[in-house]
């Protein structure tokens, strides 16, 4: 009989990173934020790319693969691809904004 692979106990070990994409539209309003916004939210953005449904995550009624993530008063609206490992970015407004 075959033995089992050992696990490893530290899950981030294995690398799954996603390359994360931003759409011009996002990329128009990350351009407005004010400058102790844009930085957060730039962090937000590379955290999506490391763990795309990070604790606090939304998904989005009425979407297949569409989640929020809130940063401060800000909401990113972004995609997932799993099996091209792409967390698109397509929308970061305010919260009172982003809906509309």
């Amino acid at each position: 009989m075959g033995r089992f692979p050992q696990r490893s106990r530290n899950k981030k070990s294995v690398s799954m990173t996603y390359t994360a994409i931003i759409e011009n539209k996002a990329q128009k309003e990350f351009l407005k934020l004010s400058p102790p916004h844009d930085n957060s939210v730039k962090k937000g953005i590379n955290g999506l790319e490391k763990e795309p449904r990070p604790h606090g995550v939304k998904k989005l009624a009425g979407t297949k693969n569409g989640y929020r993530v809130r940063i401060g008063d800000y909401r990113i609206l972004y995609t997932i691809d799993d099996r091209k490992k792409v967390v698109t970015v397509y929308r970061i407004r305010h919260r009172r904004e982003v809906y509309r």
